[in-house]
């Protein structure tokens, strides 16, 4: 595995333990009934910034066991089966994380080792490095398929490891995590981590998805073209995240060889009017049914108040 240290190791380690621990506080801001209490005490770990904004802009119990059960749905990596394996490995690695890491100081899933592995799961590789004079040692994760790696220090002799060092991209590998992709390389996607945009023509009232065409997996069909069957699931929340709304979309893109070639993105459009102000846009793709694969991204637009 190549390593490249992005930002200094000493301010890397501040700077992600600060991100961890930004997320970690956030649990005490929104006045939530029992049930959401309970979702939202662990579950915040893995929301990103707009899922934490709207969450704690919802005005009642409600509107909240609706977004809980969204929340795990847009992170289904199979929704045409009963079982939620994503929402079952959350919670194991939680449990595990409060048995393991407990006995730093509170909580498992609130300390630095607890969290990331949270997000990433088991490491391929632990190594640990020798007390130095101060007593300081180093526990080394690697994680070789998103090409990172993270430091933990127990300075001091001390029973809690904090984040030292980073190397690779951090927080890209955390965002995607929080996004719940599950991406099958061999079915509807090219690369297990596709990054897409999306973008509102108020004038057209239209959100257009913008994906890489090296990301998707066209098969030819009988006709001798590259065909690849979508499908869509759009979330639109408002400003202050009340009334939202969702709908389901299915499309084939085909293409000939020399289009497919010279494309660098397929574009789609969906008619959707989105209300003046900040909407949040979440955007679901997955292959057509019984295909597993499943790429996500959330996206903020505003759209001008007249």
């Amino acid at each position: 595995m190549t390593k490249s240290v992005l930002i200094p190791r000493w301010l890397s380690g501040l700077i992600v333990a600060a991100a961890l621990a930004s997320t970690a506080l956030a649990a005490a801001k929104p006045k939530l009934d029992p049930e959401s209490a309970k979702f939202y005490q662990t579950a915040r770990l893995i929301m990103n910034k707009q899922e934490t904004k709207i969450f704690e802009r919802l005005p009642d119990a409600a509107s909240r066991q609706q977004f809980i059960a969204d929340f795990w749905l847009k992170r289904d990596p199979d929704p045409d089966t009963p079982a939620n394996e994503y929402k079952e490995q959350f919670e194991a690695r939680v449990a595990l994380v409060n048995k393991r890491f407990g006995n730093e100081g509170g909580p498992g899933y609130n300390t630095d080792r607890g969290r990331v592995f949270i997000f990433m799961g088991p490491p391929n590789r632990i190594e640990e490095t020798p007390s130095g004079a101060d007593g300081t040692s180093v526990i080394w994760w690697t994680y070789y398929d998103r090409r990172m790696a993270v430091g933990f220090a127990n300075e001091r002799g001390s029973n809690r490891y904090r984040i030292s060092s980073v190397e690779g991209d951090f927080f890209e590998a955390m965002d995607l995590a929080k996004l719940g992709n599950d991406v099958r390389t061999d079915e509807v996607f090219s690369e297990k981590f596709v990054k897409f945009a999306a973008a509102y023509d108020p004038a057209a009232g239209e959100i257009e998805v913008r994906l890489p065409t090296k990301a998707l997996m066209f098969r030819e069909n009988d006709e001798g073209k590259f065909q690849i069957d979508l499908r869509f699931l759009i979330y639109i929340y408002p400003d202050q995240g009340a009334g939202k709304e969702s709908f389901a979309d299915a499309r084939s893109v085909v293409m000939s060889g020399q289009d497919l070639d010279g494309a660098k993105t397929v574009s789609l459009r969906f008619a959707r009017v989105l209300k003046p102000g900040t909407n949040y846009v979440d955007v679901l793709v997955m292959g057509r049914e019984g295909q597993r694969g499943k790429i996500r991204q959330m996206f903020e637009i505003k759209v001008p108040r007249r």
